[in-house]
Order: structure tokens, then sequence, then C-alpha cells
């Protein structure tokens, strides 16, 4: 009995003590989600200790912190070495355009370029085999850098390409996120390998922690570079279009390019690979003179923690208080932070039309019911909110007034926000954004439109659930 309650009273202590130091800890945060982490800490000491240890701090290493500097260095040299370049201009733009560009290029380092041609896709296979075509077509480089890369049909369809260039001579590079890929790196990969690919996995999974301060920091950027002359972005990643769920296709949003702003996508890749394998990719084959192929304005925003802030969400938040007229966002997966709801509260009261289009069954349980909380505050708001019926829609989209259209990889939630490498492509002009909206406006078509009244209907065990889920929605 004596042993017993001197365990007991260990223990109380143990977990006194832990809350008391956390909550010093976790309050010292500068960026993240201080209230969820203590609400887990003070309900769960020791088990949220562990959680916190493993995925809390999303601070990295100095070593990275370091790279992250010199890579800069480094792309900032080959940035004045075109500045002359005739190709790669500044174009003139609207005045209320302009503040979008400026904080573009201050939150991600990249400039407004001209000169570019853009091609938005929706099909999958479409997007599949032209770039297997681009691929058959390579006479320097490919560069592949996916979230998810799949041992399916989708996946060998690609790899078969990679092999046939590798043959030919050409310099293939692949980076897949260690977690989102990881079948594939034990199946596809080693073949892929053996036939000449230099492939490697992003982010790997270290309990350690040698390389990354938490264990759920994920590469969730989707992009190709082919020769330094063409490339992709967007939502796909290179697998089967019904992946996970047979019943649910998913539908997603990419962009093929040419001209000056395949350079900016370049540069993320070179980033990227240089922090994993430790090989920087500086060289004018890498980054040839660009050609001037269109008239399209366009700019790279990547987004991620080696970030001093949390420049995705500083951009859509300025985006909304912005608008004017109509706002159109579309994403698989909402879990807004604070300010994003604010700013979609002012611009619905400033008289402009915001609609979001969110799909109406989710392949993620949590991250749907923490989405599914929000619903009675964007209806309270105002907002417009579609569900859409035919799959599961993966496009990740924003279109403001006639003027800036956004896509990229990068979800409308806080995961995307603070923890995932992420990237987006902003383009500047009434034809693009014209175009994207009316692909939105397609989506809005096979969507149904929620009601205040028909939210109010759902029961209320449901309710509750999704409200608990809402006060950890920080952490998903």
């Amino acid at each position: 009995m004596h042993d017993w309650l001197s365990w007991s009273l260990l223990n109380y202590l143990l977990e006194w003590v832990i809350r008391i130091v956390m909550l010093v800890v976790v309050t010292n945060r500068r960026r993240g989600s201080p209230m969820a982490w203590l609400l887990v800490i003070f309900f769960l000491p020791l088990p949220g200790l562990v959680l916190y240890w493993l995925i809390g701090e999303n601070r990295l290493p100095r070593r990275r912190a370091g790279r992250h500097a010199r890579l800069l260095d480094e792309l900032s040299e080959i940035s004045r070495r075109l500045e002359g370049h005739p190709a790669v201009v500044h174009p003139e733009l609207p005045a209320d355009q302009m503040p979008f560009v400026t904080l573009a290029e201050r939150l991600g380092y990249m400039p407004i370029v001209g000169g570019n041609e853009a091609r938005l896709m929706t099909e999958t296979e479409e997007v599949i085999d032209l770039l297997v075509a681009d691929i058959d077509a390579a006479e320097r480089h490919v560069h592949l850098l996916y979230y998810i890369f799949a041992d399916d049909e989708t996946g060998r369809k690609v790899a078969d390409a990679l092999a046939r260039a590798v043959a030919r001579g050409v310099k293939c590079r692949v980076l897949v996120d260690a977690v989102g890929s990881r079948p594939m790196l034990r199946t596809l990969a080693p073949r892929m390998i053996e036939q000449g690919v230099d492939l490697h996995a992003a982010l790997p999974v270290n309990l350690f922690r040698r390389r990354f301060a938490r264990l759920d920091l994920r590469n969730h950027r989707k992009l190709a570079v082919i020769d330094g002359q063409l490339g992709y972005t967007g939502s796909q990643n290179i697998v089967n279009a019904d992946y996970g769920h047979k019943d649910m296709a998913w539908h997603d949003m990419s962009v093929r390019l040419t001209g000056p702003v395949v350079l900016e996508l370049q540069a993320v890749f070179v980033g990227d690979w240089y922090f994993e394998t430790d090989e920087m990719l500086v060289s004018e084959d890498v980054f040839p003179d660009p050609p001037m192929l269109g008239a399209i304005a366009a700019q790279t925003l990547p987004s991620g923690p080696d970030y001093p802030t949390e420049n995705y969400q500083r951009m859509v938040v300025a985006a909304l208080h912005a608008a004017r007229r109509h706002v159109i966002i579309t994403s698989p997966y909402f879990v807004p932070d604070e300010a994003f709801l604010q700013a979609l509260e002012v611009a619905v009261l400033r008289g402009v039309e915001v609609e979001i289009i969110l799909p109406r069954r989710c392949d993620q349980v949590l991250v749907g019911a923490a989405s599914r909380a929000y619903y009675e505050d964007l209806l309270h708001l105002g907002v417009k909110l579609h569900l859409y019926d035919d799959g599961l829609l993966h496009a990740k989209t924003m279109s403001v007034d006639d003027a800036v259209a956004l896509v990229g990889s990068s979800n409308f939630d806080i995961r995307s926000f603070e923890l995932n490498f992420e990237i987006s492509l902003l383009f500047y002009g009434q034809h693009v954004t014209e175009y994207l909206r009316d692909q939105q406006n397609r989506y809005i078509a096979r969507s149904g439109q929620l009601t205040r009244e028909e939210w109010g209907r759902r029961p209320r065990l449901r309710r509750v659930m999704e409200n608990i889920t809402k006060l950890l929605s920080p952490l998903l």
C-alpha cells in the first residue's frame, strides 16, 4: 500500500512538473499552435510530452538554416546573371496588382517574370501522357520532385520514360517524399536506381532527428523541370487518379509551363536537391538562358518552415484583404487559422463575393472532421460553400477578381501554412484568371451549395465530434 501511494505521488508530481515546464516551453513558440499543445499536455502530460518531442517543434536545425542561406546566395548569383537577359523582365502591371507582386517577392524571394506560356490541365491521364512525352524528348536533364510517386500504372509509366532518357545519356534526378512515397521506395525505386536514375528520399523519418526538428515535416511539392526549359507544377502526384479509393477519383489541377518562370521552378528543385544530397546544381546547363515564348506574367512562391514566416498564409490572407469583387477557393482540406477566418469575414463585409469549393467526401477522416467543424463559421460569415460531389476535389486554387490566379500544391489548412514544404504559382492578368475561374465554375456545377438550414440539421453527436476535432485541428 505504501509503495502504491509513493508511486502515485511521484506520478502526480511528475505530471505537474511536465505541465509547468511545458507551459514555459510551449508559450515561447514564435509560431505554431501553442493552445492546442497545452490542451493535450495538460490532459495527458506524459503522452503529450512524447508527442511534442516528436512533432511539436517546427524549427529546423542550424545546419539546414545555414544551407538555406548559402542556397539563397548561390541563386542570387544566377539571378544577377539573368537580370540583363532580354527575356527576363519585370512586366508592367496595373497598380492594383503590384502589391501582390511585391509581397510575393519579399515572402518567397522570387521575382515576377514575363514572357511565359501556361497550360492548365485537369485530367490525370493528359498530364502524365504529356510529361512522358516531354521526358522522351529531353536532351540534357529531367528533374522530378513529388510528394507521392506510386508504384502503380502511372508511376511505372513515368519510371519507364526516365529509364529511356537515362539510356540516351540524359541525367535524371528524382526526389520523392520519404513518407508520401514510402511504398514506392521499397519496390519501384531500387529498379529505377539500377537503371541509372539518381533518386533520393526527401525528409527521411529519423527518431533522433539528426537532420530535422520534427518527424512530420513533409515535402508536399509537385514539380517537374526538363532541360531547364519546360516545367510542371500543381496538385497532381505521380499516381493513378483513383489513388487510395477505387470509388472516389481525385480531380487535380496542373500547369505546364514554358518561359522564364521555369527557372524559378528549377531553383526550388535545386534547393531541395541540395538539402538532401549536398550537391549544388548551379551550372548554365541547369539554368540556361530562358526563351521568351508567351505573354503571361508569373511568379513562384515556395513556402515551408525554412522561411522566417508562414509566407503562403500571408499571401492568401493579403489576397483576401485586397479583393474587391469576387474570390473563389478550391481545396481538398480546409482547416483555417484565425487570421485567415478574419480575412474571409472582412472580405464578405466589404461586399466581396467569396466562394469555397470543398469535396463532400474526404479521404482523411480526422482532417475531414476538422474541416466540417468550420462549415458553420463559414456559413455564418456569409461565405458560399459548395460541396463537390464528383469524387475528391484535390485542386488547390484561388482566383481574385480578374487580377490574380493562384495554383499550386498547398492546401488551405494550418499544416500547409506552417509545416509542409509547398510550391505555388501566381499568375497575373485577366486572361489567365478568367481561364482558372471557368474551371472553378465547372467544379461548382458539379457541387451542391450548402445552406445554414441544411447544416443545422446534422445529428448532435456528429456536431460534438467535429467540435472536439476542431480543438485539435492545429495539430493535424
